[in-house]
């Protein structure tokens, strides 16, 4: 379907692009952008044509979080502001999606990322990065905390102490310190960018279906166990793979010298 605030393209066999498409207002988010990223993540997940989806920004910056021009006027509603925070609704629910679908999501930062969208960002698999690219938790700069799983996130990729930097100054880091304290995979020139990303993407896509869902799965699972745990869980997943037939193929293609021909309809 055609979306008001996002473009969703097809780049490559089994990845999709989804580009938030609100450049005039930084790609904040508003009720509808965060409608139509929910509506597009379950169209997907639903889709097993579909393998890795890359998200990216319009314009100059990744995302600026939420729209500070709706989040005044929520501000000035004293009825609703009393009902919950605006966040809650407009920002949570994506981050939650991006974390439970079963794609692997890789985002492509193009520019600046800051509070709530540094924050979707985080809840990405895989970061890639502009050289043009700045990222901050800058909630702090308005009177927040961080709101949407920042707090979460960011202690479990770059330590405690680089985690409260961000936090406690909402100091913008550039594309080199990211990369240096582990906050993005990688960095590469702005009109490379989008090229790096879907190619990763699809080196992925490449790799059989089911285990790469079963790979994200138990990768976001670990953060919550012990080594006990997550040994069971893996025990478990490779259980499961063992009847596939993307399995077979695979000992059979190493065995044989050869590229395996995974089944790409497999549910």
């Amino acid at each position: 379907m055609a979306y008001e605030t996002i473009i969703l393209e097809r780049p490559a066999d089994g990845v999709a692009l989804l580009t938030l498409n609100r450049p005039d207002r930084g790609n904040g988010v508003v009720p509808e952008l965060a409608a139509d990223l929910i509506h597009a993540l379950n169209a997907l997940d639903d889709d097993f044509s579909v393998r890795v989806l890359v998200i990216t920004g319009a314009g100059k910056q990744f995302c600026a979080g939420a729209d500070l021009v709706e989040f005044k006027r929520y501000l000035e509603n004293d009825h609703a502001r009393l009902q919950e925070p605006y966040n809650a609704r407009v920002l949570f629910p994506v981050t939650q999606r991006l974390v439970s679908s079963r794609l692997p999501v890789i985002a492509a930062i193009n520019g600046g990322a800051t509070a709530g969208g540094l924050d979707l960002a985080l809840a990405c698999d895989i970061r890639i990065a502009s050289t043009a690219a700045k990222l901050g938790e800058t909630y702090i700069k308005l009177g927040l905390n961080p709101g949407n799983g920042g707090t979460y996130f960011l202690p479990r990729l770059v330590g405690s102490g680089i985690a409260a930097e961000m936090a406690l100054t909402g100091d913008l880091f550039d594309a080199e310190r990211a990369l240096a304290v582990g906050l993005v995979n990688s960095i590469v020139e702005p009109d490379q960018l989008i090229g790096e990303a879907v190619a990763l993407a699809a080196r992925i896509a490449e790799r059989p279906r089911l285990a790469i869902e079963a790979t994200k799965q138990q990768l976001r699972q670990s953060w919550h166990m012990d080594l006990q745990g997550s040994m069971n869980a893996s025990f478990w997943g490779v259980a499961a793979m063992t009847y596939s037939a993307d399995l077979r193929e695979g000992v059979n293609a190493a065995l044989e010298k050869r590229a395996p021909q995974y089944n790409r309809d497999n549910r």
